[in-house]
């Protein structure tokens, strides 16, 4: 049966490993004043020379975590702004956080996130049972300009024991969208590369 959805929607937070107590919290990071990327709402990001940036230009990536919104001072309207997405380049109006834009990005590294595959986990559900706890790749550091979300989805095509960004848990019970052997079905998945812990032991 194919799943409801067409696309992908980035990372979605959903629980903790161990099913402990997921407190939402967003930890304060920044972006570089000016610099021409786009990050959007759901997306993997990872910091470089203390400034974050996309953690998905690669399969072995490293992340942080997931981007949920940014601030800055506008220099049109002078006005404090928020968005739940960076849409480069923004010069913020004063020097207020060091000229830089504020990234809150949910950095917990056994946070737990729902992410749509971009085909088939595999044509059999016992097939795609056992491609749990391997890692995988995503697909697309784009988004939507409109609405801010990212349109990332997990690469099933790139997928690796131990050394890719993201390690594949489970499927999710989603009547409309857990079908595993079509694509767009919706998977749980925990950073595997965190740029503070490590899994890979590298």
């Amino acid at each position: 049966m194919a799943n409801r959805q067409s696309a992908g929607y980035g990372f979605r937070s959903a629980g903790t490993l161990g099913n402990t107590p997921a407190i939402q919290g967003l930890s304060k990071y920044f972006i570089d004043a000016a610099v021409d990327i786009d990050l959007f709402y759901g997306g993997a990001v990872q910091v470089t020379a203390g400034y974050v940036v996309t953690a998905e230009d690669a399969a072995t990536a490293e992340s942080i975590g997931v981007l949920y919104g940014i601030f800055y001072e506008d220099a049109s309207t002078l006005k404090p702004t928020f968005n739940n997405h960076y849409n480069g380049a923004i010069t913020p109006a004063t020097a207020k956080d060091g000229g830089d834009i504020v990234a809150f990005v949910n950095d917990y590294p056994w946070q737990i996130y729902h992410v749509a595959a971009d085909a088939a986990v595999a044509s059999t559900i016992a097939g795609a049972h056992a491609k749990y706890l391997d890692t995988f790749d995503v697909n697309s550091a784009g988004g939507s300009t409109v609405t801010g979300v990212s349109n990332n989805t997990l690469d099933i095509g790139d997928t690796h024991a131990t050394n890719n960004t993201w390690r594949l848990l489970r499927g999710v019970e989603d009547p409309e969208n857990g079908d595993l052997t079509a694509a767009f079905c919706n998977v749980e998945v925990v950073q595997n590369l965190n740029q503070y812990i490590d899994s890979s032991g590298s």
